[in-house]
């Protein structure tokens, strides 16, 4: 007789948590994924997604996906250039015409295909995990904030930064890394703000100094994707007497913490589209460990929230829920599959969020862009 296969719930519907629930039930083992959003209709946050070869696409090839996503990806471009605040350029990386290439996807239409992809009914919307009851043997209750309870065997946290699955496996919580990003964006910059394209270049630039910084991204259709960076409390615009919703008085707040820079790179204030959106960066202890629990364990933001400058967070998510659900397939024994993922993906995450952290450390520096220099070139082959 085939042994009852466990009881699995995926708590969070982000593509760590989706990715994880279609490779189950590809393997044939049933699974339950709880979303707090009130349905499928609501989008995302967040624009485009950047999915490299040995995370996200990895994952999506063991998802049996991979087809639909080159159909939804386009190339990311991969050119980094790092500036001052008088717009000089320091450095200027271009790929290697063989090294890895990059491919970038709208959150959104990623989040179709794997939803597409589940079978239907798997995702129950407007669920929002309360709290967890251990039952002992492994087993929890899980409580949702509408009153109702199931019992499950393997309790999967794919709820993101402020996860309600972590408090059951760690002690520690977000912290704020003391750098908050402000974001904007500039639709059509080829044609509208044909010399802002060409700062910014085909891929990313970076110009800092002094513990502030102005980055931006190119995405598709000459949209470009801009933060305005900077060291102090998360409760800036509070204490500077403004609403997030009022751009012009943010606006102003911004350029007058970046006087002084080169009017090119303040045209990235000046110039965007649509409002700001306050972003502080938070981020998990570095190495983020947890003694092994049976019927628990935690993916993507839920096991290793870092800050940007890791790059790639939804793909490493991505790379966690495949593992994780493999192991799952492949082993007889869930406890021991949990243990063999978590002996994997713990080092790798700390490798990860190590690198982000330094790199934030250097960025923001009172001495930058040259501790950045130094630490890019230390990095270079």
């Amino acid at each position: 007789m085939n042994p009852t296969p466990p009881r699995i719930a995926i708590i969070g519907a982000g593509p760590g948590g989706l990715t994880c629930a279609r490779v189950l039930q590809r393997g044939g083992l049933p699974v339950t994924v709880f979303a707090h959003e009130s349905s499928v209709a609501v989008d995302p946050q967040g624009g485009t997604l950047e999915l490299r070869m040995t995370t996200g696409r990895t994952a999506l090839r063991a998802a049996g996906l991979y087809d639909g996503f080159t159909a939804l990806a386009r190339p990311a471009g991969q050119e980094v250039r790092l500036l001052d605040h008088t717009a000089t350029v320091l450095l200027q990386d271009a790929p290697a015409p063989d090294g890895p290439d990059r491919a970038e996807v709208d959150r959104a239409g990623l989040r179709r295909l794997l939803l597409a992809s589940l079978t239907a009914g798997t995702v129950r919307w407007d669920c929002y995990l309360r709290t967890l009851h251990p039952l002992g043997d492994g087993r929890h209750k899980a409580e949702f904030d509408d009153g109702h309870t199931e019992t499950f065997d393997l309790v999967i946290g794919a709820d993101g930064a402020w996860s309600r699955v972590r408090p059951m496996l760690s002690d520690d919580t977000p912290h704020y890394s003391g750098v908050t990003f402000v974001e904007t964006g500039i639709e059509d910059a080829c044609s509208r703000h044909p010399d802002l394209a060409r700062l910014v270049g085909s891929g990313s630039m970076l110009a800092l100094s002094a513990g502030r910084g102005l980055i931006a991204r190119r995405h598709s259709r000459g949209h470009l994707l801009v933060y305005a960076g900077f060291r102090g409390s998360q409760d800036w615009a509070l204490e500077a007497g403004v609403k997030m919703t009022d751009t012009e008085a943010v606006r102003a707040v911004l350029l007058d913490g970046f006087a002084g820079w080169d009017d090119r790179l303040l045209a990235l204030l000046r110039d965007n589209d649509g409002g700001f959106v306050n972003r502080p960066l938070f981020a998990l202890p570095v190495p983020h460990t947890w003694p092994h629990t049976p019927g628990l364990t935690l993916l993507g933001d839920a096991a290793h929230l870092m800050t940007p400058f890791a790059g790639g967070g939804a793909g490493l998510a991505m790379l966690d829920g495949g593992e994780l659900a493999r192991a799952l397939i492949e082993g007889d024994d869930p406890d021991a599959a949990v243990r063999a993922y978590e002996s994997a993906m713990l080092p790798r995450a700390a490798r990860a969020a190590g690198h982000a952290a330094r790199a934030l450390v250097h960025a923001f520096a009172p001495d930058a862009p040259h501790s950045t220099l130094s630490f890019l070139s230390a990095r270079r082959p």
